[in-house]
């Protein structure tokens, strides 16, 4: 079924809602989350002299900013929540947009990456294709986006208060293709453990074309 406009501004609000008012449980419980694979997996990829220009997309309270910071990169964030923005910025001292997904506003090839680590997967199936054609145009030639989503069988819908799909690598694939990025690798997370124990699907793809 389409999604009308309404149906959209709808989608956004009431998820960024849902951050706000949890939003110092939400750093609270995720302060020590280990995604320093993710990290790593995003900068080994950047194939320019460091430091890197980085656009944390879905920034959260500013945990990974802090990190990428810490390495010597520029590190800049974005996020919808304005608590999470308040946040961020007080939290990390760097600069930090709010700005809803479905309603963005990039400069273009500004980025040597961009991580979007469990963020992606709340921009409804219908406005996916914009939001990754917005990510390719503010990456700088040959630039490298990392994402992390939880998997599913590309339902989407309602879950605990927030809008979300769960792709599957397949459905995920087809739409970075089209949007104009290669694959470079993709793995599942946590490591180690059997893949009905794995949630989450992580994978990086550099910019290859104009789309």
């Amino acid at each position: 079924m389409k999604l009308t406009a309404a149906d959209l501004e709808k989608i956004s609000a009431v998820t960024l809602q849902h951050y706000n008012v949890h939003a110092v449980s939400f750093r609270e419980g995720t302060r020590e989350h280990d995604v320093a694979q993710n990290i790593a997996a995003l900068l080994r990829h950047i194939d320019v002299e460091p430091p890197f220009t980085i656009l944390d997309f879905g920034c959260g309270p500013g945990r990974d900013l802090k990190v990428f910071t810490a390495l010597g990169h520029q590190a800049v964030g974005l996020d919808g929540a304005e608590c999470f923005v308040s946040m961020a910025r007080e939290e990390t001292g760097c600069d930090v947009w709010q700005q809803d997904f479905l309603q963005l506003d990039l400069p273009a090839a500004r980025f040597d990456g961009v991580f979007a680590n469990a963020s992606l997967f709340h921009v409804p199936n219908q406005a996916l294709p914009t939001v990754l054609r917005q990510l390719h145009a503010t990456l700088k030639p040959g630039g490298v986006l990392f994402s992390s989503n939880p998997r599913g069988a590309n339902q989407e819908g309602w879950s605990q208060g927030r809008y979300g799909v769960f792709h599957d690598l397949e459905a995920w694939r087809r739409y970075m293709t089209a949007a104009g990025f290669a694959e470079l690798e993709h793995y599942y997370r946590p490591a180690g453990l059997p893949r009905e124990q794995q949630p989450w699907l992580a994978s990086v793809w550099r910019k290859v074309a104009s789309v």
